[in-house]
């Protein structure tokens, strides 16, 4: 397994992750986001985030896609906006290889701490999260607003 900085080439395979997730989460027509648009935003002058991404035998089977924000009340924080692995390697311990090295980024950064949300149906991802004791909010309400 080898854990690596997204470069502009790999778009194509990030994308291809972005929509297997997509299909996961029963939503496959919300993803409205192109490969220039991710190549533009994310490899140009202003990077909008950083994604890790996972290689087994030289094919993209993972990633951790973030970006910094900041809080009024704890400074800097690092946003996990998606962390996906193939449904095929699924269960091999690579969600937590990324995850623990996402975890090592935002410490490296001189973060705060992490935020990220997961669906509620999400039984697997959730106790894959409560392992990290992660706190999970349900008093926080999600609000968007779409252009």
């Amino acid at each position: 397994m080898n854990i690596r900085k997204a470069t502009i080439e790999d778009v194509p395979a990030i994308m291809e992750l972005v929509r297997e997730l997509a299909v996961y989460e029963k939503a496959p027509e919300e993803v409205t986001n192109t490969e220039e648009k991710m190549r533009k935003e994310g490899f140009g002058e202003n990077p909008a985030f950083e994604c890790i991404l996972a290689e087994k035998d030289g094919t993209v089977v993972g990633m951790s896609l973030y970006y910094y924000r900041y809080s009024t009340w704890k400074g800097r924080r690092l946003y996990l906006e998606d962390l996906i692995v193939t449904e095929k390697a699924r269960g091999t311990g690579l969600g937590k290889i990324l995850l623990d090295k996402t975890i090592e980024i935002a410490k490296e950064e001189g973060c705060s701490g992490m935020m990220w949300q997961v669906l509620d149906w999400n039984t697997p991802a959730i106790e894959f999260y409560k392992k990290y004791n992660a706190r999970l909010d349900g008093e926080w309400i999600n609000c968007h607003l779409d252009f």
